[in-house]
């Protein structure tokens, strides 16, 4: 099996890369880095899913890859999440968590929803475990549910956020380290993906 050094030393400037690039993973698995909108992303429209950027309560909304695919996908798949239990109090779904559901009026087949961190509060930056473990819960929800093929776009890494709590504006997270960290954990993983955009 390969190190993680080996594709974490090919992609360090990984942001500014050309939409095209491949890597091979395993003999069944492929990394393709593609700009583009998710939602018109899809294999096979049976075992394919895109993963949303979602907020706890994932209720949809904004101007983000949230916003965009509750968009695309219909109303239904709104009824859809609030569907899913809260596990807390307006919690359906909490940082470093996956939840699945179809896709509706999306080309792909499913919506795999994951809650990434806030760079500045929930990330020490010697632990990037919430990051990490999002898109680990991502990938363990899609080989549960047999998706073979799957798009996830850069989680955490979007528009800045205004926190009404801390009166102050959130930062991003750096894309460079975060498809670093999407590329380990999917080295790390066994997992069926065919895949991986």
């Amino acid at each position: 099996m390969k190190s993680i050094t080996d594709f974490t030393s090919r992609v360090f400037t990984i942001s500014s890369m050309a939409s095209g690039a491949v890597f091979n993973l395993s003999d069944s698995s492929l990394l393709k880095i593609h700009k583009g909108d998710i939602t018109e992303w899809y294999v096979d429209a049976r075992t394919d899913a895109i993963v949303n950027s979602a907020d706890n309560r994932m209720i949809g909304g904004g101007g983000g890859v949230d916003g965009a695919i509750h968009r695309v996908a219909g109303r239904h798949l709104r009824t859809m999440c609030c569907g899913v239990p809260q596990v807390s109090p307006g919690v359906r779904c909490p940082t470093g968590e996956a939840r699945i559901t179809v896709g509706f009026n999306l080309y792909a087949s499913h919506v795999i929803h994951t809650v990434g961190p806030v760079y500045e509060s929930d990330v020490n930056l010697k632990n990037r475990s919430p990051v990490l473990t999002s898109k680990q819960n991502s990938l363990i929800v899609a080989k549960e549910n047999n998706i073979k093929y799957i798009a996830f776009p850069a989680i955490s890494c979007g528009n800045s956020r205004y926190c009404c709590h801390h009166n102050q504006k959130l930062k991003s997270y750096p894309k460079d380290e975060a498809a670093m960290i999407a590329i380990s954990v999917k080295v790390l993983i066994s997992t069926p993906i065919a895949q991986l955009i």
